[in-house]
């Protein structure tokens, strides 16, 4: 049997300009990287070699976001009911979870390099970190107009990394440039923990929003209290439970519930104007209904209510 005999919608998600996006990335950043490996050693500026951390960490994040694309891609099956699309959830949380590790890291540096600070070379710090600048707006903005375009949060949790860097580069410039003045060379173990916190807070904020699809929270922009009200219209409909309605991905939401009726109209009209509410007013397309007769389906205490008061 093929997929089409168990789904009448494909739990596939095509991203081809996420997987062009991110191939273009991956490579830019793998290159650059090295390049801040050698400047860093060479310099022995932290700032640099944390900037050069965080961007290994990138390439990590980014085949791990080119897995994910590709494994939404691929059709539904038996075993994989939803397909592969959770994995880009997976990729998002791991993706959230090493950069909280990588800020973690640059602060336990930043430690040991206050107490024994270590003398850095201005003029190789300064211009690999401006030559990383410019490669970290280019990826930056390549990568915010792909969110744009694909709503992704494996690609947002990328474009965190790149944010990091962003902010990363200029606090190598800023502190190249006030130790410079200032001759004072903690200023770049204390500016790249600063920076660490920004990274930490982004991701934070990735394996929170990773969190709640992973929970199968209802979606924010759904008010389920709203849904059930609408449903309760439906001519034929006497009361609506069992609600769920949670997120597969990003963009690919599910939703189930169960109504009671009786026999004055026929079940197959209540799920037909049902589903089309959904769809049409909602943006749900993949909804589940389960018709429940109140005399025949056994609810305990609050079947037993029910029929008091509309039996």
């Amino acid at each position: 049997m093929n997929k089409n005999d168990y789904h009448h919608l494909n739990h596939v998600k095509q991203q081809h300009k996420s997987r062009k996006t991110l191939w273009i990335t991956l490579w830019l950043t793998l290159f650059f990287a090295l390049v801040e490996v050698l400047g860093g050693l060479v310099s022995h500026s932290l700032a640099l070699l944390s900037d050069s951390a965080h961007m290994l960490s990138d390439v990590v994040a980014l085949a791990l976001s080119m897995t994910a694309i590709y494994m939404a891609s691929r059709d539904s099956n038996q075993k994989y009911t939803f397909g592969f699309l959770r994995f880009e959830i997976i990729a998002s949380f791991l993706n959230g979870l090493a950069l909280m590790i990588i800020s973690i890291g640059i602060f336990v540096e930043g430690f040991r390099r206050i107490i024994t600070p270590r003398e850095v070379n201005l003029p190789i710090m300064l211009t690999i970190a401006m030559i990383g600048l410019i490669v970290n707006i280019v990826l930056t903005l390549v990568l915010s107009r792909t969110t744009k375009e694909e709503e992704n949060l494996n690609i947002q949790s990328a474009l965190w990394h790149y944010i990091g860097d962003l902010l990363n580069s200029v606090g190598v410039i800023i502190s190249a440039i006030l130790i410079y003045f200032t001759g004072i060379s903690i200023i770049d173990p204390l500016i790249s923990m600063v920076i660490g916190v920004i990274i930490f807070i982004g991701g934070a904020k990735i394996i929170h929003e990773s969190y709640l699809i992973l929970m199968e929270t209802v979606p924010k922009q759904f008010n389920l209290d709203s849904i059930r009200q609408d449903l309760q219209k439906i001519e034929g409909v006497i009361d609506v439970h069992e609600i769920h309605l949670w997120a597969v991905s990003t963009d690919h939401y599910s939703f189930s519930a169960h109504i009671l009726a009786y026999n004055e109209i026929q079940y197959s009209i209540i799920i037909s104007n049902t589903t089309k509410l959904l769809k049409e007013k909602y943006g749900l397309t993949h909804s589940t209904i389960q018709i429940e007769n109140p005399s025949m389906h056994d609810h305990g205490i609050y079947g037993e209510k029910f029929l008091l008061n509309h039996g």
